[in-house]
């Protein structure tokens, strides 16, 4: 049935009546999507996804992706596809944010609940209960133990929504276990990457460990020097990156506080001279290259909730082996031989695998193998094609309604 009416929607598309019987065919009407996230320049992961996720389904012909670009503060303008500022707590700004998705085929809304203003985030409700286009929700979070609260932002979110996205398998099971979602109202659409599997790779003297992104508390990077102090009798000695600058929040929160501590704890354990903080900015191709340097990828969050990880993608598109603590989006991605997962905060577990990849002969080789492999599939056509069809889905099934 549902594929009759898509054949009858084109038709109807692709065709004008000009005498009784005969039609001329036209080229089909372009669907717009109203992407509502975070953005570059803002400087933080969901921004970036956002701005690839929104690349990657303009891609496709037909289809055209304009954006919502939510702030902390006001800022001026600079990008043709950013069609309005959604500032936090300021109402003229959100009421013109949904006036700019008025048309729009599809609303694709990021989730988290500190993006937006509000008691965790709730002014996102009075957005999408006044929006009147079919609502997608991409949900980067999916809570074992909310609040009520949480629970609540969430379960109303899902009532707005034609259909929630999530970018893993436990994420799904979770929604709909924990928050009795319809197993037919969540699909699982990857985090995609870019490809750098090739491209100059930088010499470097030592076996190189890497942690990239905003840091901040959570982030277990303590739990990686202790790791990198108990590697000492190794040689040659390996150097830890730990490249980003502090999140902007954390930063205005509490300063450089947990930067300094770390640096405290390199002089403690005696690593200081292996231990990079690198938080000076990059531009895309030099973090690629950064990334490809690294003889692993080390992500040892304290979370165990984590769905989502965009540096566990990226580091698994450029064919870097990876040692992760047990949250469930490496769980998942890991299985297939790309990584060694430990428990959160297991020092000795994380060293123990740090030493078997820099050092063991063939592990390293085999695991890049696998993350190549596994990186292929989660590139961002490939995902911006999924992404293309499902929302044709929706708004399909919403012409149908």
């Amino acid at each position: 049935m549902k594929s009759t009416m898509l054949q009858r929607q084109y038709v109807s598309e692709c065709s004008v009546a000009t005498t009784p019987g005969h039609r001329v065919p036209r080229v089909p009407r372009a669907r717009t999507v109203a992407m509502v996230g975070t953005y570059p320049p803002t400087a933080c992961g969901l921004a970036t996804f956002t701005q690839n996720l929104s690349y990657a389904i303009a891609a496709g012909a037909s289809w055209r992706v304009i954006v919502v670009r939510v702030l902390d503060t006001p800022e001026v303008p600079t990008q043709p596809e950013v069609v309005a500022h959604w500032v936090g707590g300021d109402r003229p700004s959100m009421r013109a944010a949904i006036e700019a998705t008025t048309g729009s085929d599809v609303v694709v809304l990021q989730h988290e609940y500190g993006l937006f203003a509000g008691r965790d985030g709730d002014e996102v409700l009075e957005f999408v209960d006044a929006l009147s286009s079919a609502l997608v929700v991409v949900l980067h979070s999916v809570l074992a133990r909310p609040s009520a609260h949480q629970r609540e932002i969430l379960e109303r979110l899902v009532r707005a929504s034609s259909l929630i996205v999530v970018q893993s398998h436990h994420a799904r099971r979770r929604l709909c276990d924990l928050y009795a979602v319809a197993p037919s109202r969540v699909v699982v659409l990857a985090h995609g990457a870019t490809a750098n599997f090739t491209g100059e790779v930088p010499l470097v003297a030592h076996p190189r460990i890497l942690t990239w992104g905003l840091l901040g508390p959570g982030k277990g990077i303590e739990h990686a020097i202790a790791a990198l102090a108990r590697l000492a009798h190794r040689a040659p000695a390996a150097t830890y990156v730990v490249a980003g600058a502090t999140h902007p929040k954390v930063l205005a929160a509490e300063g450089e506080r947990y930067r300094h501590a770390l640096e405290n704890e390199c002089d403690q354990l005696g690593v200081r001279e292996r231990v990079i903080f690198d938080d000076g900015y990059r531009d895309w191709e030099s973090l690629r290259a950064l990334v490809r340097s690294a003889d692993v990828v080390l992500l040892p969050y304290d979370s165990r909730d984590q769905e989502s990880s965009g540096v566990l993608v990226e580091a698994l598109a450029s064919g870097r082996p990876v040692v992760a603590t047990r949250f469930p989006h490496a769980v998942e991605l890991l299985g297939s031989g790309a990584g060694l997962l430990v428990d959160q905060g297991d020092v000795a577990a994380m060293s123990a695998a740090l030493e078997r990849v820099l050092y063991e002969p063939g592990v390293a080789a085999s695991m890049r193998e696998s993350a190549c492999r596994e990186g292929t599939a989660l590139l961002w056509p490939t995902i911006g094609a999924a992404y293309r069809e499902v929302l044709a889905r929706v708004v399909a099934d919403r012409l149908e309604a």
